[in-house]
């Protein structure tokens, strides 16, 4: 019995390649990709399950590799507008390929919608910020367009997984995909990818539940800024750019008045001596963490930056005593790719738009485990 070939273009197959800077000599001594060489001249195209491997190696849905030319795209170093390249090197290497994974989601979520992003509204494109805007008032018109009202986000009580979940929900409303993954670097807590259709944020799912929703905030803000951001722990190791230093600070005080908007912070301001239990009471009502609640309290002179850095320390070393290990693999993928965008890719998928071998791929998973994510998405859902 014959072997099917896939019919990919094999210039596609070179820009991929080229794209994640491999040299064809570096591919073709593995053996997976001894014949690369063949597939890039118009010889034979790869099996299914070679074109499995070259998709998951170069970080890009199977469907791009059948595109008629390659795609036109920037380099994703340049849609990062504030960093300059000496910080844009210092990324870690395992953060970097997330950057290119989310590339690859960017490239699949066009195909899947035809160039168009189904969101009714685009906040990237009806919402614009520049660095003049008051905070106050560009945390009101990102809040508006958000659709997520004070008395909702209080009615969540401080349970941080109802709170990710809401904005996550809200952000896919608004044309912002958000995905997730465990990002083995401690200081980077996310990132975005600014484009004008398919705007991406990921966040690092090692972090605390507040913290994500923190991140998710500072990135929209990035976004709004028609730039791509990172959102790390410290600061890059070479001086960074007046411009980016301006940018992510505004980012992070947006971040702070969206989510503890000012009027609603005044009226709970602490009356007795103990600002940590204060922290975490205001950190309960507005399902943020205590970090974003100190750093009100330091602005507003109720304690000092010393406090703030020593109380910081202190909950940090608490979050380190309480991680755990493992979980269910599906229910981490679910977490991962997020509820609407797998909807999203099945309903493509019930449409006919494709076969099942390209949804395992844009559902990142291997064929062999689809019957089981649907058993676990679907059942979560009920």
């Amino acid at each position: 019995m014959a072997v099917e070939r896939m019919p990919i273009t094999p210039e596609v197959l070179t820009w991929a390649r080229e794209r994640a800077g491999y040299k064809l000599e570096e591919l073709a001594a593995k053996p997976r990709f001894r014949k690369i060489a063949e597939w890039e001249s118009g010889g034979p195209g790869p099996t299914y399950l070679q074109l499995e491997e070259i998709a998951k190696a170069l970080r890009l849905p199977m469907a791009v590799f059948f595109f008629p030319e390659p795609p036109d795209l920037p380099p994703i170093e340049e849609t990062f507008r504030t960093i300059g390249s000496e910080q844009f090197d210092e990324i870690p290497p395992n953060v970097r390929l997330l950057l290119h994974k989310a590339r690859s989601f960017q490239l699949g979520l066009s195909d899947l919608n035809n160039g168009r992003n189904p969101a009714d509204s685009l906040i990237v494109r009806d919402l614009q910020l520049n660095l003049d805007d008051t905070i106050e008032s560009a945390a009101y018109r990102i809040r508006s367009a958000l659709g997520v009202s004070l008395d909702a986000q209080l009615e969540w009580r401080g349970d941080t997984d109802i709170a990710l979940k809401a904005w996550r929900s809200a952000f896919f409303r608004v044309g912002v995909f958000v995905f997730k993954d465990a990002f083995s670097a401690e200081d980077y807590c996310g990132f975005s990818l600014y484009d004008v259709e398919f705007p991406v944020i990921y966040i690092n799912n090692s972090n605390p539940k507040t913290r994500q929703i923190f991140t998710l905030i500072h990135e929209l803000a990035h976004l709004l800024f028609r730039t791509s951001g990172v959102d790390r722990l410290g600061e890059f190791g070479n001086k960074p750019q007046d411009e980016m230093t301006r940018v992510e600070r505004r980012c992070n005080a947006l971040a702070g008045a969206i989510l503890v908007p000012d009027a609603a912070f005044a009226d709970e301001l602490p009356v007795g001596p103990l600002p940590r239990v204060d922290a975490q009471r205001l950190a309960n009502k507005f399902s943020v963490s205590r970090e974003v609640i100190y750093r009100k309290f330091v602005d507003r002179e109720i304690i000092a930056q010393a406090e703030y850095d020593a109380a910081v320390e202190a909950w940090k070393a608490q979050l380190g005593e309480r991680k755990g290990s493992g979980g269910n693999y599906y229910r981490t993928k679910i977490a991962y790719l997020g509820e609407e965008y797998i909807s999203l890719v099945l309903r493509r998928f019930y449409q006919g738009r494709f076969e099942e071998e390209e949804l395992a791929y844009y559902l990142d998973t291997k064929l062999g485990n689809i019957d089981r994510l649907e058993e676990y998405f679907f059942g979560e859902r009920r």
